[in-house]
Formats: C-alpha cells, structure tokens, sequence
C-alpha cells in the first residue's frame, strides 16, 4: 500500500516514529502508543545516515521488529503534521514515506497501518557503515540545525532504557558511552553539559 492510499477519506492517521521522533515530536497528536512493527521487510534500510553536519542513529531491533511511537493525528492536525514531517524528514533528513504494520506494544488495541519516514541506502546523506568509536567521535562533536547530535543520542538511550528496559541494544547504548566518555575528557560546551546533566 501506498502511503497517498492510506490518506483516502482517512478521518485519523498513525504516524509511527523512531530516533528523534520519540522525544520530540513537536506536532500536535490525539494520541500516542508505544509500538513495535510487525513487518520489517520494508524497514531494512533503516540505517544511520547524516548530513553533513549530523549523524543519526535509528532506535532498537527486537528479534526484527522496530520498537517507536506511533502517534495518531485526527482532523486538520493530519495536513499540519504531515507538511511539518515533510520539512523535518523529507525534505533536510531525505527520507522515504512507506506505510507498514504496528501493533500496541501495552493494550490489547488491533494492529494498525502508519505512515514511517525510512532512511535507505539510496539516500543521498547516507554515510555508509562505520565503527562505534568512528561514530561517537562524530556525534561528540558535531551538531546540525536542530541541535546537538549528542542530545539526540541520549535523548534516544533515554527513551530506550526508561519505556523498553528488555531490549538490549548494544549499538546504540556503546555509542553513547564512547560519546560521553569523549565529550567528558574534554572541554564541554554550555550546551554540551546540559544535555550531560542527567545522562548516563
């Protein structure tokens, strides 16, 4: 299915997001659920990518499934987050639309259809495969238009620990020491210590 397909005469629309859209959203949503994906088939490309200021990292696989938040947007709130989400995703962060599957990971609610923003390889701003120490050094020092990329790593390590503690996600979580541990041996900025306070 088509994303322009699941927006016919569509009332509501599930909005599912991983990396920085789980603590940040910043659209209006009636509600929102933590969900876990039951198809991945169309998620493989789902890798860090950057531009040429920011390195991304995508949130924990589970056995092959994607665990985020999926948001629902109802009435005028679907065209005013889907032209913000084309900015934010689509336009700066060159990411695809696919709609897949997701299921309510605490309630007994059906799985439902959502729009997901997908990185592939084809990307242009895709870096290609790199070590955890490569990374971290990137993320330790670099911060894009939105931000610092070592906010967006905690932020995200945050999240994981506090709404999904069974899932083990050595990447992410070896990243973020390897950037913390840099960012501590150093000179941190201002804006570097607040986003210190509290981490890890």
């Amino acid at each position: 299915m088509k994303p322009q397909d699941i927006l016919k005469e569509k009332s509501s629309l599930w909005i599912f997001g991983y990396g920085s859209l789980v603590w940040k959203p910043n659209f209006v949503y009636k509600e929102a659920t933590l969900d876990i994906s039951k198809d991945t088939k169309d998620a493989s490309g789902m890798e860090m990518t950057s531009t040429e200021e920011t390195r991304k990292i995508v949130s924990a696989v589970l056995t092959g499934k994607h665990v985020g938040v999926a948001y629902e947007v109802t009435g005028p709130q679907i065209e005013e987050s889907l032209q913000y989400l084309n900015i934010r995703e689509v336009m700066m962060g060159g990411y695809i639309t696919e709609v897949m599957e997701f299921t309510p990971r605490e309630s007994d609610q059906s799985s439902h259809l959502a729009l997901v923003y997908i990185a592939t390889p084809d990307n242009p701003i895709y870096l290609g495969p790199a070590s955890d120490t490569e990374i971290a050094a990137q993320i330790a020092t670099c911060q894009g238009s939105t931000g610092l990329n070592l906010e967006y790593l905690v932020r995200l390590a945050e999240f994981m620990r506090l709404y999904c503690p069974e899932v083990e996600d050595h990447h992410l979580f070896a990243i973020e020491e390897h950037a913390l541990n840099l960012v501590r041996r150093g000179t941190e900025s201002p804006m570097q210590r607040s986003v210190l306070v509290g981490a890890k």
